[in-house]
């Protein structure tokens, strides 16, 4: 730049009033503030054509001869600004200073926060004063299963890390026992470290690396267990995650007869420390036959006499076919188990007449004598048509007088009485009558 010439006088040009704008834009780290001025009021259009150029105070012009004026140590004298100037310039200092403070309240509220949503991440700037704040702007909705940290309410800073983790219902069931857990992990292998189930061995009954979803799973699990087999006077204690009794035989190698079972339910949870004991089970069937009683009817008779009876229809037994399983467990027998029964043959009742006739009075004095003078003939011929060898179809009665062999015995006779001459069963008969009259003969008794 060239120096005017020395002592020349200078008069300094002051840029009018001019017009600006104010424009504030904030970007993703802060706000950038666009400095501006204010419009004065009353400027003239030269005046505004003036401000369109630089706001930069132009060199002084020289007022005459043009010989540079310098001031002391060579420098140029700074003249005073004009009264009117620095009133034009208060106006624009004000703006300035307001615009200065609202930058700095904003880029103060505002935040930048890395939120993670379900392993979803991102970087954010917020005005949010805290974490529940903060979801509610993003559309972040969270329920009582959800995992929120920091915890909702919690003030937010500049640099903060919020995560949220969505609950997800498990339906488990684990060795037999079914419930259901929330847990915030997304696979299989994580539920279960959160949820505390043993891993190491167990049976899964999906992946391990399943994802789960919002709406959740159905999960089995069967851990490891101690279980004792014992069969065949052995035992054997082995680890085992079998869903039931019949799986944990068969990995201890154990083999089942056809009739063979266990001592507990086959399809039942093996739990750790039971002990499963095989039943050896030997069976066959044996037949037997069982005789059958027959019953005694009884029929009233008014035609014999009190205390006498007479056989009409001897009695027969029954038979029948019965088949039993006989078993034995591990060697021991047990109580035979019947299956089937066969009649063979039914019994056949016995049929008696029982007098209700009242005694004649030479009967009831308990004995009739010797008996000599009575119609033996007429006696015998009622019972037994007068024949000493006949017998009645039952074969119970003999002789000419139907003696029992019972009662034949014991009136000292031998044999049987159809078998012994007419003299020794009429004198046999009059010892009987005797000792008890006509009862013995109820219904011939009144031929005597």
């Amino acid at each position: 730049m060239d120096r005017a010439p020395y002592g020349t006088t200078y008069e300094p040009t002051v840029v009018g009033p001019f017009e600006g704008e104010c424009s504030g834009v904030v970007g993703a780290s802060g706000v950038a503030l666009a400095a501006g001025v204010t419009r004065a009021v009353g400027v003239t259009d030269e005046a505004r054509a003036t401000a369109a150029a630089p706001t930069e105070t132009a060199l002084p012009r020289p007022a005459g001869t043009g010989a540079p004026a310098t001031g002391r140590g060579g420098r140029r004298r700074k003249p005073a600004p004009r009264p009117e100037t620095l009133r034009r310039l208060l106006p624009q200092a004000l703006v300035v200073a307001f615009l200065a403070g609202g930058t700095s309240a904003f880029v103060a509220h505002d935040k930048s926060v890395h939120l993670s949503v379900d392993g979803e991440e991102r970087t954010l700037h917020t005005f949010a004063d805290d974490v529940t704040e903060l979801l509610a702007d993003e559309g972040v909705e969270v329920g009582d299963h959800d995992l929120v940290a920091p915890a909702p309410g919690t003030e937010l800073h500049d640099g903060d890390e919020v995560a949220v983790r969505y609950g997800r219902p498990v339906r488990l069931t684990v060795d037999g026992r079914r419930r259901e857990v929330w847990t915030t992990a997304h696979t299989v292998a994580g539920a279960l470290r959160q949820i505390g189930v043993r891993g190491d061995g167990a049976y899964v009954s999906t992946s391990r690396s399943q994802p789960i979803g919002r709406h959740g799973l159905d999960l089995h699990v069967r851990t490891e267990r101690d279980v004792t087999v014992q069969a065949d006077g052995h035992r054997r204690t082995l680890r085992t995650n079998a869903a039931t009794a019949q799986e944990a035989v068969d990995e201890a190698g154990i083999v089942l007869g056809d009739h063979d079972t266990l001592s507990v339910a086959p399809d039942s949870f093996p739990r750790d420390g039971q002990t499963i004991t095989v039943l050896r089970v030997r069976s066959r069937e044996q037949t037997r036959e069982e005789v059958l009683p027959y019953e005694t009817e009884h029929t009233r008779d008014d035609s014999l006499y009190e205390g006498t009876e007479v056989v009409d229809r001897a009695g027969e037994t029954g038979l029948r076919r019965v088949t039993y399983v006989l078993r034995t467990v591990n060697g021991v027998r047990q109580k035979p188990r019947r299956i089937s029964a066969e009649l063979v043959r039914e019994p056949r009742a016995r049929q008696v007449r029982v007098g209700t006739k009242p005694r004649p009075a030479a009967a009831a004095g308990g004995g009739g004598g010797s008996g000599d003078g009575l119609d033996w003939g007429a006696l015998a011929a009622c019972e037994s048509g007068g024949r000493a060898n006949a017998t009645d179809p039952s074969g119970t009665y003999g002789g000419l007088y139907q003696f029992d062999t019972q009662t034949w015995h014991s009136l000292g006779g031998s044999g049987r009485p159809q078998d012994a001459s007419a003299a020794e069963q009429t004198a046999r008969a009059k010892r009987l009558y005797a000792q008890r009259g006509t009862a013995p003969w109820p219904h011939c008794g009144s031929r005597l």
